[in-house]
């Protein structure tokens, strides 16, 4: 299954429940909603800095994971920076498809 960084950052009623539930709770409940879309989650943490959470969840596919961005965003408790993360046979793949491609002024 495709993998995905989700970044978040908490608004101030978030991290009100972050403070009232914990991270445990939390991680449980993205665990909950993710699993409604047949996703993954395989890891979660916590950091310091302009971002509160990382996450990377494995999605069956981009509708699914967009659905859970959806749904996040609407609750207006975190907003969320998505990121499609390749692995090095994915790499492989893109670099052995040709592409003719000519640059701007050229």
């Amino acid at each position: 299954m495709p993998k995905f960084l989700v970044q978040g950052s908490y608004t101030e009623s978030g991290t009100k429940g972050l403070l009232d539930k914990g991270g445990s709770a939390r991680r449980s409940a993205v665990e909950d909603v993710a699993r409604q879309l047949g996703c993954v989650i395989e890891s979660m943490y916590f950091a310091f800095g302009s971002d509160d959470v990382y996450t990377i969840i494995e999605a069956p596919d981009n509708a699914s994971i967009a659905a859970l961005s959806l749904a996040v965003a609407a609750s207006g408790t975190v907003t969320t920076k998505t990121v499609v993360l390749l692995t090095p046979e994915d790499l492989d793949a893109a670099a052995g498809k040709p592409v003719s491609f000519q640059p701007p002024g050229v």
